[in-house]
């Protein structure tokens, strides 16, 4: 996790993630510090072993506090870096930040596909990915930040297979990452079907998780809206499943869906408002999750 130094609305990555919206408040990167740090703080307070690296003033990364759409950590030790649409992103990929995980995990490989950069196509990371590390399948919602074919070079690289759709919000503009309207645990699916249009490729991914053993969890679009989508499964240190999210997020769930989602995961989360508001993104852009072996 990193924590922010200046975190503020991002006007490059506003154009085409709508679930961002500017603060007038002054005081954004002080609210966001605290929500920070008391998310860390709760996570920790789970058993969940936390890096936190400290951003840097310069150069200026207002979304660094999202660093799982630039980087992601695998069982093999490989590192995949990421492709990004915003150029004042780009600058989030810290070498520093490699070799502070290297420190305790083992990294056989880095696999790096930014350069796909300067053909102005872009994955972000397991913002684009929702990764089913299990069965090995990528889901992607295409975008602006998804292109498929930076998605077949992952696929090729990494050993995953895809599954690609479009996704659309209620007012019919596409979905920026496909992480906000979907969520894969080892045992269930947290998706937002009414944001797929086509129904055949509704089917496909309805027919790819119930043949991997998910059991499915629908939310609406307001649910999704309010980051219902945006979660990550974790473990604790003592092997508990954990599912974060915000506290948004979880006041949003209705009885049926907390008694599906508590069958599998102790449920865990956090106020993180004006991170949601201004950054449009919650609890899992926050968490770059290491699977990495080890040392």
């Amino acid at each position: 996790m990193i924590r922010p130094v200046d975190f503020k609305f991002n006007a490059q990555t506003a154009g085409n993630n709508k679930f961002q919206q500017e603060s007038s408040d002054e005081n954004v990167q002080s609210l966001a510090l605290k929500e920070f740090d008391g998310f860390v703080a709760m996570l920790r307070n789970n058993g969940v072993e936390v890096t936190v690296i400290d951003d840097t003033l310069t150069p200026e990364t207002p979304d660094s506090i999202f660093p799982n759409n630039w980087v992601s950590f695998h069982d093999n030790g490989e590192v995949i870096l990421y492709p990004m649409f915003s150029e004042n992103r780009r600058a989030e990929r810290r070498k520093e930040i490699i070799d502070r995980i290297h420190e305790n995990f083992v990294i056989t490989r880095i696999i790096d596909l930014s350069a796909n950069e300067a053909n102005n196509v872009f994955l972000e990371g397991t913002g684009s990915l929702v990764l089913d590390r299990v069965n090995r399948i990528a889901y992607a919602c295409l975008s602006l930040r998804t292109d498929e074919k930076v998605l077949a070079e992952f696929c090729s690289k990494a050993g995953y297979k895809s599954v690609v759709f479009s996704a659309l919000d209620d007012q019919g503009f596409p979905i920026y990452h496909t992480n906000v309207m979907m969520c894969i645990g080892s045992r269930f699916a947290v998706v937002c079907f009414d944001s797929i249009p086509d129904e055949t490729e509704k089917n496909t991914l309805r027919r790819s998780l119930i043949d991997t053993g998910k059991e499915i969890i629908e939310i609406s679009f307001a649910q999704m809206n309010q980051f219902a989508g945006n979660m990550l499964e974790i473990k604790s240190n003592t092997g508990d499943d954990l599912l974060v999210m915000s506290e948004q997020a979880y006041l949003s769930l209705e009885s049926n869906q907390l008694a599906s989602l508590t069958k599998y995961c102790k449920l865990v989360h956090a106020p993180l408002y004006t991170i949601e508001k201004n950054g449009g993104g919650s609890a899992r852009c926050m968490l770059a999750e290491v699977h990495l072996p080890k040392v």
